[in-house]
């Protein structure tokens, strides 16, 4: 149980790291993705790919 939620905390650490870490560097070209529980969700579930379809939906919308 513990070790479940440990992975499922660790995810969600690593899914912030790496949305802060591609705002940090990506706001030069003023790309920002908002860290909020619906692109965290994305991440956290589908890792590199989500954040990638976040940023293609961030061009779209935009």
């Amino acid at each position: 149980m513990w070790k479940k939620i440990k992975l499922v905390l660790k995810k969600i650490v690593v899914a912030f790291l790496l949305i802060y870490s591609l705002d940090y560097f990506i706001s030069s070209l003023s790309i920002y993705i908002p860290i909020n529980l619906f692109t965290l969700g994305v991440v956290t579930l589908l890792g590199i790919p989500g954040l990638s379809s976040l940023i293609i939906l961030f061009f779209i919308v935009k």
